[in-house]
């Protein structure tokens, strides 16, 4: 390809809207155009990019056994409604009105599609198990969409869906998809971690995320450097610590702390440490009627230590709270305790509440609280003696650096990474809630087992660029860059010679099957080379008149600060070692 027959169109200054360094230099580097909110033209220099990480991705799915199809991003909402997911997908989908006043969702994703196939078609236990996955644009409309690709509206992913006869299968196809994406990642050239995740609203109770490291990363990964153990934030293990618990040493007191409101105030104050402190979250279940109203009201409290945050789906998991939690009003929090936020504890309470206990809690002695009175806390509590011992013990924090790993083979490290592939186990999810049956070798019906597998083609790329870049621009990976090597002739209007070796070597890198462009643009050298960091295209070749003329070029990988000298007869060769042609 030469530079003259493409589409390059690159920016000195990233737009005013760009807040990651993977939006401003895509934007810069000519990759995406804004066409509006969460929405954009992906231009044939980023659309090369996408089109190598599909190729990546068919070729490692067609290896694992799946096959392509494709579904229609327009989609009845009757299938939608079957799941019950119609309403509960909220607005983030995209529901619109034929002329016939019917209603279609833009597909978000094809759960239900995918079964209404497999419903009609799967009969038998003899035709399982099957794995069938698109390519296909998708649509959520994100309130606030940001970052460029990272959270867009509309976005191409891939999503994969598997079928099984039993359970045991289907975690065995749920095997082969871990592994397929193991693969796929490690084609990518990124540094990457599979974590173990919770599986939120899709359902399912095996589940694994994929995580490109970036320390721009919006997750938190959780890993063990001496094992293998990683997670996601949400889903990583509290272990409770070694007890038993501490003997009481100090007696009861309320002590004045006015405007200390938080537990690191109060810990400062007092002059102890922030581990002793105990903080109250107050939280709400609602009981409602076939009407929608509001018959009755729990309130809980949960207790947490000071320095540790609440982890809302392990909360979300506590017998009784569920996923219909909410934080209660202020008027329930001085109903039950009778003192705003800030002073609050398990003593002293005007109504009985539910009560939670981190397990950190549940082994502190002599700990300081609320004491339900504006502007005092309490210091010295202690279970059993001030407090009854807790019935509900559970894990409801986030882990923190240093916490011991759940697996005991040393302790927890904290890093940013970026959500590009996830994988479920979802059992009969779906089918249960579509009827989607095959008579087994008993010969009566039985739901269809499914797992679920996605990738994020269009997010993939910006999170590629959020791990590799530099103050000059983009740096691809060999695998996902636009082109691999760029040829940079100097002067190659005005020189025959540079004009034929330049010529020459884009012919021969061409035949050997490299993605290569020549620049014929005839502009300056700090123009040109400017433009390709800016792009990030991995190798470079600079052809000059001076260096023809000592028998050389130069060759400078995109990592490299300086170029370094190559003979002009041997740089082909030189380039299919340095890409392991």
């Amino acid at each position: 390809m030469k530079a003259s027959q493409f589409f390059i169109s690159t920016l000195k200054e990233a737009p005013a809207d760009a807040e990651v360094v993977s939006h401003q230099l895509m934007t810069r580097a000519g990759m995406i155009k804004k066409l509006g909110a969460g929405i954009y033209n992906y231009m044939p220099m980023g659309l090369r990019v996408i089109r190598k990480v599909e190729a990546i991705v068919r070729e490692e799915m067609n290896r694992a056994g799946a096959v392509e199809m494709a579904m229609p991003v327009i989609q009845p909402a009757e299938l939608w409604q079957e799941t019950g997911r119609f309403e509960a997908m909220g607005p983030e989908m995209l529901r619109i009105k034929d002329r016939h006043g019917r209603d279609f969702v833009v597909q978000p994703t094809s759960e239900e599609v995918i079964t209404d196939v497999m419903r009609q078609d799967i009969k038998s236990y003899k035709q399982l198990p099957k794995n069938l996955y698109q390519i296909q644009t998708k649509f959520r409309d994100e309130r606030r969409p940001r970052f460029g690709l990272m959270r867009g509206r509309e976005f191409i992913m891939k999503d994969a869906y598997s079928f099984d006869r039993d359970q045991p299968a289907a975690k065995a196809s749920y095997q082969i998809m871990a592994q397929a994406y193991r693969r796929i990642f490690d084609r990518f050239g990124l540094t990457y971690r599979a974590v173990a995740a919770d599986s939120g609203a899709i359902g399912g109770d095996l589940s694994e995320e994929f995580q490109v490291i970036a320390a721009t990363g919006e997750d938190a990964i959780v890993y063990c450097p001496s094992s293998d153990y990683a997670a996601n934030m949400e889903k990583a293990e509290a272990l409770a610590p070694p007890g038993p618990r501490k003997a009481a040493a100090q007696t009861m007191a309320k002590i004045p702390t006015p405007g200390k409101a938080t537990c690191a105030a109060v810990a400062e104050l007092l002059g102890i440490p922030l581990q002793v402190t105990v903080k109250s979250l107050v939280l709400a279940t609602d009981q409602i009627d076939e009407a929608g109203k509001v018959v009755k009201s729990e309130v809980w409290l949960l207790l947490l230590r000071g320095d540790h945050d609440m982890n809302e789906v392990k909360v979300r998991k506590v017998p009784g709270l569920g996923t219909s939690f909410r934080f209660a009003s202020l008027p329930e929090i001085e109903d039950h305790f009778g003192c705003k936020p800030g002073y609050l504890g398990p003593l002293n309470l005007l109504k009985p509440v539910k009560l939670v206990v981190d397990r950190e809690v549940a082994v502190l002695a002599d700990w300081v609280c609320g004491a339900n009175e504006a502007d005092v806390h309490i210091t010295g509590v202690n279970w059993g003696r001030d407090l009854p011992e807790p019935d509900l013990i559970v894990d409801i924090r986030n882990v923190v650096a240093g916490d011991a790993s759940p697996d005991g083979k040393g302790v927890l490290v904290i890093e940013r990474g970026i959500e590009v592939g996830h994988v479920f186990y979802l059992g009969t999810k779906y089918s249960q809630a579509m009827n989607a049956t095959f008579l087994g070798e008993n010969g009566k019906p039985q739901f269809l087992e499914m797992g679920c597998y996605g990738i994020g083609i269009t997010r993939l790329p910006a999170a590629a660029i959020e791990q590799n870049h530099d103050e000059r621009g983009i740096i691809w990976p060999d695998a996902i860059a636009p082109f691999t090597v760029v040829i940079c002739p100097i002067g190659m209007n005005r020189s025959e010679v540079v004009k034929a070796a330049a010529t020459q070597l884009h012919d021969d890198l061409l035949t050997a099957g490299v993605d290569v462009l020549l620049d014929d643009r005839d502009e300056r050298p700090g123009a040109m080379f400017a433009d390709w960091e800016l792009i990030g295209v991995p190798h470079r070749v600079v052809i000059s008149d001076r260096g023809l003329k000592e028998g050389q070029v130069e060759y400078q990988h995109r990592r490299d600060t300086t170029a370094s000298k190559v003979e002009a007869a041997a740089v082909l060769d030189f380039l299919k070692g340095k890409l392991s042609l």
